[in-house]
């Protein structure tokens, strides 16, 4: 079987980046193909690797500002001759999935999340956007919403990262899908029953993620919190916190360990599409304060594997916290850890085999159904 991976650029190595990793060990002879790739991060990351890019990684400084070029994705895409593939899987949360295939080829679609920017978090955007980038957004992303709507009907079979991802697909995209949850490297961390007295914090500092809620929460309880991560908001948060938080700014995954080892809870107060962060504490056996949103609702067991809590505000993230507090001893480690044991990499390879199975084992009946009626 001939199969292309599609991703959408490959200059970071995130969570989206792993699961194209895992999708790739699993179709090893698979040809990889993006819109901008950094050499020395897929020799890295992707050994004995090649990964073909569109016309994007081209265009001058495309790979520190590969998101400028947006607005010429779409055709980048279409550009790409994928007509010798059997199967061709997306890994999508950027402009990914928009590639035309032949009618026996079946394209199978991982999404991470519909194009926020597009979509849901269009406002957010739009108001932490530029005066020039303000000005050019609403007729740009416009067309682009049309085309991501449309190009959404090329899909054979959605796979979702999660219900909240897979609520969004039917939403903007009128699609069904299958939730898949992506692999987490649980086996890379140790249960721990020591916790110290300070609480946790993982995670870039940009506005969707919510740290300001963090710094006003703890502003006013005065325990301790750690935060680990760096982004916009670093310098601004850090003017307004009180001496009981530190930040640690962005950190190697040992020096995370060594404190989701020694924290007494992890607190995560955004919104997010799934979140490895909280299963990566959990496979610590520390307990998740999150937000009742989102996948956190995938992966946090109310009173068994943390709290979660309705109200995205500070006195939300408070709340929280005294809860916690009046239950911490009730709390499990082996037990929060067993839950993390379900988001592993060979759950996540055995049902994504499945998923393609299925899909493959159904094409003689869509291409007989795609023949002239008599």
């Amino acid at each position: 079987m001939r199969v292309a991976l599609i991703h959408y650029w490959l200059v970071t190595w995130r969570g989206g980046e792993k699961v194209l990793k895992a999708i790739s060990d699993l179709y090893p002879e698979a040809d990889i193909f993006s819109h901008v790739c950094v050499p020395g991060l897929v020799r890295r990351e992707l050994p004995g690797k090649t990964v073909k890019t569109t016309f994007i990684g081209r265009l001058p400084l495309a790979r520190r500002y590969y998101q400028k070029y947006l607005p010429l994705m779409p055709l980048a895409l279409e550009q790409l001759d994928l007509s010798k593939y059997d199967l061709v899987i997306s890994n999508e949360s950027g402009p990914a999935k928009g590639v035309i295939v032949g009618p026996r080829t079946l394209h199978l679609c991982y999404c991470l999340s519909p194009m926020r920017y597009l979509w849901d978090m269009y406002p957010d955007y739009y108001a932490g956007a530029g005066r020039l980038t303000r000005a050019l957004m609403p007729p740009l992303l416009h067309r682009l919403r049309i085309w991501d709507q449309v190009s959404a009907q090329r899909i054979d079979k959605y796979v979702a990262i999660s219900n909240f991802v897979a609520s969004r697909i039917a939403k903007y995209y009128r699609r069904d899908s299958t939730v898949i949850f992506p692999p987490v490297a649980v086996h890379d961390f140790e249960v721990s029953e020591h916790h110290e007295d300070f609480y946790l914090s993982v995670g870039q500092l940009v506005a969707y993620k919510r740290a300001d809620l963090l710094v006003d929460a703890f502003n006013q309880l005065g325990r301790r919190l750690i935060i680990i991560g760096e982004g916009e908001l670093l310098a601004k948060l850090k003017k307004i916190a009180k001496p009981n938080i530190s930040f640690l700014g962005s950190q190697p995954l040992s020096v995370i360990r060594d404190h989701y080892s020694r924290c007494k809870a992890l607190v995560f107060p955004g919104v997010e599409d799934f979140g490895i962060v909280p299963v990566e504490a959990m496979a610590s056996g520390k307990p998740v304060l999150a937000l009742a949103a989102g996948g956190a609702l995938d992966t946090v067991v109310d009173g068994e594997s943390g709290i979660l809590y309705p109200d995205q505000s500070a006195q939300g993230v408070i709340g929280a916290i005294r809860r916690f507090e009046g239950l911490q001893g009730q709390f499990n480690p082996k037990m929060i850890r067993a839950q993390a044991e379900r988001f592993t990499l060979d759950r996540f390879n055995r049902e994504f085999r499945s998923a393609v199975d299925g899909l493959m084992a159904g094409a003689p009946r869509r291409s007989l159904s795609l023949q002239p009626s008599d």
